[in-house]
């Protein structure tokens, strides 16, 4: 079971529920050590003077803020010690706002919050209805490992939710860090219907398991064929930036690929493949050994219904492995079916 990173009480007017907060997300990106080319020798880090080039202790290094070229003010570490904001043990809810009025931009890191005991269900399942019946977010700042954070607090299915914001100050306007914008939205047209109608098209519940991180994938794939001693596949170039005078026709053309070739119906759980084939259960099963067709889809939407399949060591199988192995599995489940 997880360990609360920080424990205190979350406050509204009068009312206080001790809690606890968890970190909900983690990091799955595949991590490298250094080595020195040729040998298994690790590279480590020093600390080095830029102009001697001599080592320092760790003892000898303060912090300086630059104020002009070659210019410093020195800070020691106990002095931002000092000035440093104290551990907070309160959660104080200053303000609701309404959530849809959070622009994205501003989140940050989301963790849950769960009440430290039994004896604080009550009051913690008080605080997430009035919150899930409101749709509102409580606002409020509380302190962490030093550091000041401006939060909002959300109700989520059955658990309380905070999330990191970024201050005002934080935030960059796109106005003035973006070279490019349009003046404003698209003007109405054939090209903007069609755009909507892919839109459509392309539309079903969120559904988080459906997407998977294949650059990860790639990069494990990687690793295992070079230790295996295997050719690695190269990665397909980027497309082409589309011509405005050919938008109509590709539009049309990605209109066409996302309903599918013969015209169906689109399901209502979820968006078609390029192949015009539902990335539903239902249909994995009932397509999947159609070869020509799976060849079509990305290796995530492979592994998907290899899952949904139960195609064992599937974890590490290429693309084209996935393929044969998915075209197999519908080959046999034919002669099964015959017998």
């Amino acid at each position: 079971m997880a360990r609360a990173i920080w424990t205190g009480v979350i406050t509204f007017g009068l009312v206080t529920v001790p809690v606890g907060l968890y970190t909900a997300t983690e990091d799955h990106t595949v991590h490298f050590h250094q080595l020195q080319r040729g040998t298994s020798d690790r590279i480590r880090n020093r600390r080095v003077n830029q102009r001697t080039g001599e080592e320092v202790d760790p003892g000898d290094i303060v912090k300086g803020y630059e104020v002009s070229e070659g210019e410093y003010i020195v800070v020691e570490p106990d002095e931002l010690d000092e000035i440093a904001p104290g551990r907070s043990q309160t959660i104080e809810i200053s303000d609701f706002v309404d959530l849809e009025g959070i622009e994205p931009v501003y989140f940050g890191r989301t963790y849950y919050v769960a009440p430290r005991g039994k004896e604080y269900l009550k009051v913690y399942q008080l605080l997430h209805t009035a919150l899930a019946e409101a749709n509102k977010a409580g606002v409020a700042t509380f302190v962490m490992r030093n550091k000041q954070y401006l939060t909002a607090l959300r109700a989520e299915d059955e658990v309380l939710v905070l999330q990191t914001l970024h201050w005002a100050d934080e935030v960059r306007d796109p106005a003035q860090e973006l070279p490019e914008l349009p003046s404003g939205r698209a003007s109405r047209g054939k090209e903007l219907d069609m755009a909507l109608q892919l839109v459509d098209a392309l539309s079903g519940p969120w559904d988080p398991a459906r997407y998977h991180d294949t650059y990860q994938e790639k990069v494990r794939e990687l690793v295992r064929a070079k230790a295996e001693g295997k050719e690695v596949a190269v990665a397909e170039e980027a497309p082409a930036a589309t011509n405005v005078i050919d938008l109509m026709e590709v539009l049309q053309g990605s209109l066409d690929r996302a309903r599918g070739a013969g015209g169906g119906e689109r399901p209502s759980t979820g968006r078609k493949t390029p192949a015009g084939r539902a990335t539903t259960k239902t249909a994995a099963r009932g397509r999947g050994e159609d070869k020509k067709a799976l060849k079509e889809l990305s290796k995530a939407e492979l592994y998907q219904r290899a899952t949904e399949q139960g195609i064992a060591g599937r974890s590490k199988m290429s693309r084209d492995q996935l393929v044969d192995a998915l075209a197999g599995t519908g080959r046999r489940r034919k002669k099964t079916t015959a017998a």
